[in-house]
C-alpha cells in the first residue's frame, strides 16, 4: 500500500491529525479522522473567499467597488458591543497601513490569503456576512465546518461560537473551487473559480505542505495556525500527474512544560513530511481505494 506504516507513526504522535488526499473530483487514496472537527485558525479564509465571489455574482456588492479600511465589526454575540482586531498578530501590515483609506474587496481578498490578514478578513465577512459564508459551507455539502464569527470577537468566543473545520470539508471547498462545480451545482462561474485559484497559487506563506514538494511546484493553498494548532489545504498541480487534493489538521494539546512553538514547528514537519510521501504516490492517487 503506498501509505503503509503512516498510521503507525501518526498513532504515535500526540494529539489529533486529520488528513485528507486523493485526487479532484473522486473519492480519497488516503483519510484518516477526516470527519474530526479542528479549531479552523486561518483556514477559514477559503470560505470567506468563496462567499466574496458568491455574492458578488449573485447580485451584491461587486469585488472593485471601494470600501473604507475600518478596525469595528459586528460581533456573532447578539450581546455584545463591536470588536477590533490587534495590529500585532497579523502577518500583513499593508491592509493596516490603508486604515481610513477605501480599498477594494478584490485587493482585500488577496491579502487575506497571499499574507492572511486578519483585518481584511474581518472587513470582508463585514462585507458579505456569516450567513454568506455558512452558505458555502453548505453548497459543497461540509458536515461539520462552520465560520461563526471573525477572528478576534472575543465576546462570541466567550459566548461558545467557534470557527470549526474538518479535513473531509475543506478539501470538498477546494475540489468545488477546482473544479467549478459542487453535487448541488455550481460554487461560483469558472470565472470566479479561476481567480480564486490564481489568488491561492500567488500564496506567499509557502509553508506545511508547500515545503514538502519539490521547489517550483504549482499548489493552490492556505494554511493556518494557532497556538496548539496547524492546518495545511491545498490543490497541487504537478507537470506529470493530475491535479490532487491534500489536507492536513493537527490539534495538540500542549503541557506546562511544553513551549508552543515547539509543538508548531513539529505540526508544520509532520504536514510536510506527509506532503512529501503524497506526493511520491502522485500517479496512483487517482486508482487507490480509499484507506
Amino acid at each position: 500500500m503506498i501509505f503503509e506504516g503512516w498510521e503507525a507513526r501518526l498513532d504515535a504522535a500526540p494529539g489529533t491529525i486529520s488528513v485528507y488526499a486523493g485526487a479532484l473530483n473522486a473519492p480519497p487514496a488516503w483519510t484518516r479522522h477526516p470527519e474530526a472537527t479542528h479549531y479552523a485558525a486561518s483556514t477559514m479564509k477559503l470560505a470567506v473567499l468563496a462567499a466574496l465571489h458568491r455574492v458578488a455574482e449573485n447580485g451584491g456588492p461587486d469585488l472593485d467597488t471601494p470600501i473604507e479600511v475600518t478596525n469595528r465589526f459586528t460581533s456573532a454575540s447578539p450581546d455584545a458591543a463591536g470588536f477590533s482586531c490587534a495590529r500585532e498578530y497579523d502577518n500583513d501590515s499593508l491592509v493596516w497601513e490603508r486604515l481610513g483609506q477605501r480599498v477594494s474587496p478584490r485587493w482585500l481578498a488577496e491579502r487575506m490569503i497571499v499574507q492572511s490578514s486578519n483585518l481584511a478578513t474581518n472587513l470582508l465577512i463585514e462585507q458579505v456576512g456569516l450567513a454568506a459564508v455558512a452558505e458555502v459551507w453548505a453548497c459543497v455539502g461540509a458536515r461539520h465546518s462552520v465560520t461563526g464569527r471573525g477572528i478576534e470577537d472575543f465576546a462570541a468566543r466567550e459566548a461558545g461560537i467557534s470557527n470549526l473545520v474538518t479535513a473531509a470539508d475543506l478539501a470538498a471547498l477546494l475540489d468545488a473551487i477546482a473544479a467549478g462545480a459542487t453535487r448541488a451545482g455550481p460554487l461560483v462561474s469558472p470565472a470566479g473559480c479561476a481567480a480564486m485559484l490564481e489568488v491561492l497559487c500567488a500564496q506567499q506563506i509557502r509553508q506545511d505542505i508547500a515545503e514538502g514538494l519539490p521547489a517550483g511546484t504549482r499548489l493552490a493553498h492556505k494554511n493556518g495556525w494557532v497556538r496548539g494548532v496547524r492546518h495545511g489545504a491545498a490543490v497541487v498541480f504537478p507537470d506529470d500527474a493530475a491535479p490532487y487534493l491534500l489536507v492536513v489538521c493537527t490539534t495538540t494539546p500542549l503541557g506546562e512544560d511544553q513551549r508552543s512553538t515547539e509543538a508548531d514547528l513539529a505540526a508544520r514537519r509532520l504536514i510536510a513530511d506527509i506532503s512529501t510521501r503524497v506526493w511520491q504516490a502522485r500517479h496512483d492517487l487517482a486508482t487507490t481505494g480509499p484507506r
